[in-house]
């Protein structure tokens, strides 16, 4: 994932309210949400180059995501894969908390990456650049490719959109889409520094990304419902052109 907002446990009726796009080059081999063989009680896409995945959930609600930290300079082809890490917590599912620690004392062996690990009721992040667990406080967040809450424009833009639905009253999934396919960039004045350029800067900076060879290839909506109900969306796009849309519901085992 490369932009993502969220309410965790502000909502009467739910106690995550997620929405994220997956920003990838077009031309990296990847696999829709689904069940896996091997680990049926996982339900997430998969990265067919690394095998690891952006983001998941488990039939008993272990859920975890990760983004990269954009740091041009510090990038290493022959690093660990950053998708392994939410593949082998949604699989092994261990205790949020301990199985950051102990990645905690790893990260030099990935590029940069945050963290998010969670189950229906608890949720910690994890920052290689600070290298600290920390647990989310209720509230609603959005996440990039800097730290948690970090102001850069969409994620500001995707964290109101996220509280402005909230308020009023409804959670539905087609509108957090609609949210996610925000594809107006943003004025150069409020654009991060990041290394990049200007002209990249930009390119990126919208909540959904087009670019030449690279953009968002999906988008996700996680909702766990207080009653024990999850719901998964996850719209998929080949060059910006929606492919397809799952849909997925089950009950919390």
């Amino acid at each position: 994932m490369c932009l993502l907002s969220f309410a965790y446990d502000t909502h009467p009726e739910y106690s995550l309210v997620f929405a994220g796009n997956r920003d990838e080059f077009y031309g990296r081999p990847t696999a829709p949400a689904e069940f896996w063989e091997e680990a049926p009680h996982v339900l997430a896409g998969r990265d067919l180059q690394a095998g690891g995945t952006w983001m998941g959930v488990t039939r008993n609600g272990h859920w975890g995501v990760v983004t990269n930290v954009r740091a041009p300079g510090a990038y290493r082809p022959d690093a660990r894969s950053r998708g392994a890490l939410v593949s082998e917590y949604l699989v092994e599912q261990p205790n949020p908390k301990t199985y950051l620690q102990h990645v905690a004392g790893e990260a030099g062996s990935y590029n940069g990456f945050n963290l998010l690990l969670g189950t229906a009721d608890t949720l910690y992040y994890l920052s290689s650049q600070q290298r600290e667990v920390r647990s989310v406080a209720p509230g609603i967040h959005g996440l990039s490719n800097d730290q948690l809450d970090t102001p850069w424009p969409k994620v500001e833009a995707a964290t109101a959109g996220l509280h402005e639905q909230l308020q009023n009253g409804s959670v539905e999934p087609d509108a957090l889409l609609h949210l996610l396919d925000q594809r107006e960039p943003f004025s150069e004045e409020r654009l991060p520094d990041t290394g990049v350029g200007q002209e990249t800067e930009r390119l990126l900076s919208p909540i959904f990304i087009e670019a030449e060879d690279y953009g968002t290839r999906a988008s996700t909506v996680l909702l766990i419902e207080r009653t024990g109900t999850i719901t998964v969306v996850e719209r998929t796009f080949e060059e910006g052109v929606v492919a397809a849309t799952r849909r997925f519901s089950f009950q919390l085992e």
